[in-house]
């Protein structure tokens, strides 16, 4: 089962890229943290659409629930879940992905089940679900990126 791209989708596309833009140009203000964020989920993004992921959805909310999923994508049959941690230095006693805190997890897992809700109930109970963690690192202007699939489970 494959979803398409939407115009909302490619609307937060252009609105992620534009503030990158703006932000290059000096047209626009970002708080230095924010940018480095905003360059790993677009570094991800490239990534993972090279490595056969057909992304559908950036950082989806959910009306109902506080946070967001970094990325939605489906990587053949498994609809992934995907949190994006970008760090601009490499710190080999702890990984990007440590950041991914039991109460991340949690919102993760409850986010996927808000979105999971607009699925057709016959295609729900079917889905198989994953929760992915890229790890970018913007370090001396290289980019590494280190995908951890099934990071953690539902439970």
């Amino acid at each position: 089962m494959r979803v398409a791209a939407s115009s909302a989708w490619l609307g937060v596309q252009r609105w992620g890229l534009g503030r990158l833009d703006r932000l290059a140009s000096g047209r626009g203000r970002i708080a230095p943290h924010l940018a480095t964020g905003l360059t790993g989920e677009r570094e991800a993004l490239f990534h993972l659409r090279a490595a056969g992921y057909v992304v559908v959805a950036r950082r989806w909310k959910s009306v109902r629930l506080r946070g967001d999923v970094d990325l939605i994508a489906w990587d053949g049959e498994w609809l992934c879940f995907i949190e994006v941690k970008t760090r601009s230095g490499r710190d080999p006693m702890e990984p990007a992905e440590a950041a991914v805190d039991s109460g991340k997890q949690e919102m993760l897992r409850k986010m996927a089940r808000a979105y999971l809700k607009g699925f057709p109930r016959e295609l729900r109970d079917g889905v198989p679900v994953r929760f992915d963690v890229v790890s970018v690192y913007l370090v001396e202007g290289k980019v590494e990126v280190e995908v951890r699939k099934g990071a953690f489970a539902w439970e």
